[in-house]
Order: C-alpha cells, then sequence, then structure tokens
C-alpha cells in the first residue's frame, strides 16, 4: 500500500490504488482460487475496513455513497475483493440493526482497535446450525453454507435456530473459537476468492452476551423500519460489485480492441476500431453501462439518506428505498451481464482462451446474480408500481 491512510483522505483513490496492485495477478488467483490472503491484509493495511464506522467509535464516519463507490473501484479489478470488502462493511451495519447500544459500541470500537475484519455463517436458508440452550451458554452443533468472507476473518457473525423455534437467532464470535471450522470448500464457477464455502460448528460455546436482542422472525427482521434494512444492504452492495465488473470488464475489452482485435476479413477495414459494427456494439453497451450506473448513483443516494435518518426512518421511506435499490441491483446485474458476455463479439476470436481470462468477468456476475434472483425483485417492484405495495421486510426483501 503506497498511500497512508492519515495522509490522504480520498478513500475512492485509496481503493484504485489498491486494485491497481490486485491487478497484477488477478488472473491467476482466479484460476486457483482460495483466500487471498495477501489482497485482505493490504485491506486491512489500508484502513478501509472502518468506512463506515462512526467517528464516534473511533471509523472514518463515511456515508454509504462513498462506500458504493469504493466497492465499484475494486470490482472493476478483483470482483472478489470487493463482494468481501462490501460484506465485512455490512456485517459491520448489522449492529445497528440488530445489536444493543451496549454490543453496538462494543463491537464497533473492537472493530477500530483491533482492525477486525468481519466474514459471516449467516445464511438464513440454511437451517442445518442449531442450538442447546445450557443456562448461561449455548452450544451450537451444525453447519452453515455460503459462509462468505469466513476463511481469514477475525469474527464471524452466526445465525442458528433452537429446535421447535422458527425464529433465526444473531450473534458473533471470533472465527477462532474452538468447535469452529472454517472449510475450504467453495467450488462456484465465478467469485472463485469470495470464500462462500461451509463453516461447521462443534459444541461451539456462544455466551448469552454475543447474542444480539433482534433476530429473524416470521420472515422479518427487527422492530423498526431501520431495522429491516439488511437486505437492502446486501442488494446495495451487490449491484456496485455488478456495476464495478462491468466498468472493469468493458475498459479491459476496448484496450484489447485497441491494441489486438483484428478487424473481419470481408470487412473491408484495416482496423477492428474502423468497423461500424463493432463501434456500434460498444456505444451500445456504453449507453448500457450508463444507465446501470445513474440507477445505482441514484438508489445510492437514496439508501445513505435513509441510512442517516436511523430509528427516524419511516415505514414509507423504508419502502422507498428498498424499490429503488431493487431496481437498480435487477437492473446492474441485467447491464453487468450483457457486457461480460457481448465483450467477446467486439474482441474477436482470439481473446477467447484462457490466458486471457476475460470470461471471469462473466462469470462473477453469473453467479451472484442467482443468489437473489432478478425475477423476483422485478415482481417486488411491478407489485409496488401497480398497487403502491411496498417490498415486505424480510431476509432477502
Amino acid at each position: 500500500m503506497t498511500v497512508a491512510i492519515d495522509q490522504v483522505k480520498n478513500y475512492v483513490e485509496i481503493a484504485a490504488e489498491l486494485a491497481a496492485e490486485f491487478a497484477v495477478d488477478i488472473k491467476e488467483r482466479d484460476k486457483k482460487g482460495g483466500v487471498p490472503k495477501e489482497q485482505k491484509d493490504a485491506l486491512r493495511q489500508s484502513g478501509l475496513l472502518q468506512l463506515l464506522i462512526p467517528k464516534e467509535y473511533g471509523g472514518h464516519g463515511e456515508s454509504w455513497v462513498t462506500v458504493s463507490q469504493v466497492i465499484r473501484e475494486l470490482a472493476k479489478v478483483d470482483g472478489s475483493i470487493a463482494h468481501i470488502l462490501g460484506y465485512h462493511t455490512f456485517f459491520v451495519a448489522d449492529f445497528f440493526l440488530i445489536a444493543s447500544e451496549e454490543q453496538k459500541a462494543y463491537y464497533l470500537k473492537k472493530t477500530v482497535e483491533e482492525n477486525l475484519f468481519w466474514g459471516n455463517a449467516l445464511n438464513p436458508l440454511d437451517h442445518s446450525l442449531f442450538a442447546t440452550d445450557e443456562g448461561d451458554h449455548l452450544i451450537l452443533n451444525g453447519k452453515k453454507s455460503f459462509s462468505s468472507g469466513s476463511p481469514d476473518s477475525d469474527y464471524l457473525l452466526i445465525s442458528w435456530e433452537e429446535k421447535g423455534d422458527s425464529t433465526l437467532y444473531i450473534g458473533a464470535i471470533p472465527t477462532n473459537r474452538l468447535g469452529v471450522t472454517v472449510l475450504d470448500d467453495w467450488d462456484g464457477i465465478g467469485q472463485r476468492q469470495t470464500g462462500s464455502g461451509t463453516v461447521t460448528f462443534e459444541d461451539v460455546i456462544v455466551e448469552k452476551s454475543e447474542v444480539f436482542p433482534e433476530g429473524y422472525s416470521d420472515g422479518g427482521l427487527g422492530t423498526s423500519a431501520f431495522t429491516t434494512l439488511g437486505a437492502t444492504i446486501s442488494q446495495t452492495v451487490l449491484l456496485n460489485v455488478f456495476i464495478g465488473i462491468a466498468q472493469g470488464a468493458l475498459a479491459e475489452a476496448r484496450q484489447y480492441t485497441l491494441t489486438q482485435s483484428k478487424p473481419w476479413y470481408t470487412s473491408g477495414y484495416e482496423k477492428a476500431t474502423d468497423d461500424p459494427s463493432i463501434q456500434s456494439k460498444y456505444g451500445h453497451y456504453w449507453i448500457r453501462l450508463q444507465s446501470g450506473i445513474g440507477l445505482a448513483d441514484r438508489a445510492a443516494e437514496k439508501f445513505s439518506q435513509a441510512w442517516d435518518k436511523g430509528l427516524a426512518l419511516s415505514a414509507e421511506e423504508r419502502g422507498e428505498t428498498a424499490v429503488l435499490v431493487a431496481a437498480a441491483n435487477v437492473l446492474a446485474g441485467e447491464v453487468a451481464l450483457e457486457i461480460t458476455n457481448g465483450i467477446f463479439e467486439v474482441m474477436g476470436a482470439r481473446s477467447a482462451t484462457r490466458k486471457n481470462d476475460f470470461d471471469r468477468y462473466w462469470r462473477d456476475v453469473r453467479t451472484h446474480t442467482l443468489h437473489n434472483p432478478a425475477e423476483y425483485k422485478r415482481h417486488t417492484v411491478g407489485k409496488w408500481f401497480l398497487n403502491g405495495e411496498y417490498p415486505a421486510p424480510g431476509a432477502y426483501a
């Protein structure tokens, strides 16, 4: 890391410098998968782990607009790293939604003082982790899947159930807690270094003080409009991962076309860049990307305003924010899929090699757009548009 956090406060610039460093071996790391230890340590050293934490707890007190821009900047080069940092910030934000005031202060200060990197074993759709109440503590046994960011994390946000109880309880424990095992079994075609595999629990002790008072129950989270923002945070993070990947893919395709693409032999042009067909396609992709960026920017500003209201956020304001973020997420995913698939047509046959690894952009977007399907978000937006019904709070809505 070449720029010290105490010398330069432009966090997007810091993210861009990190991305340039990460670009050096991104193709090799994509093929290898596993844990991006060196890159996670660079994030630790950068100060970006404290972006969202208020200054009163020692953090930088930045807005979700800044967080969104930082995620995009990293995703231009490395979708996995952008996802890991975005989800770390998501988990930090959860303390405002599900923790008591004492727990929030404790974990936020601890995150700053010890420079903690947060991962998770939180998947609310995986009903495979159960607790036994032992009076002053709980004993957890089972597992959780899709545990993004869990490898090389310092702490985990976790969720579990008690048999016969539909409530999903949430807590925080050190990743190295006895009985916790983070498995290296993530086998996605994309997002290869997110560590989104399995975490197992064998007689893991969870103290009652580590359990948050707010949990998932009857499909919802929390008791106020503000505390139901969890799913909207996740969608905010991921839509900016999609936009960043699309930006990176289009920029790299342009450079390839300028320097290496050959015109089709019957086109009558000496350079690929002079072919009107190629020019038209690039024009289309650029226009589509601007539409995605524009809606993403609107959603980031809207969500940032909702976040700043805290517990004063009304149900209507929460609904308006959820609709806009859902729409931006859908468009970002569609644009990113279109661009990351289409760039091969404007680069040419020689671009489609494993050495170039240009397919990583599509694989990253395709992998993650499946985890919160666009079809159901379109339905949510359409239902609001037709009937004025805001999305019902839930784990993914």
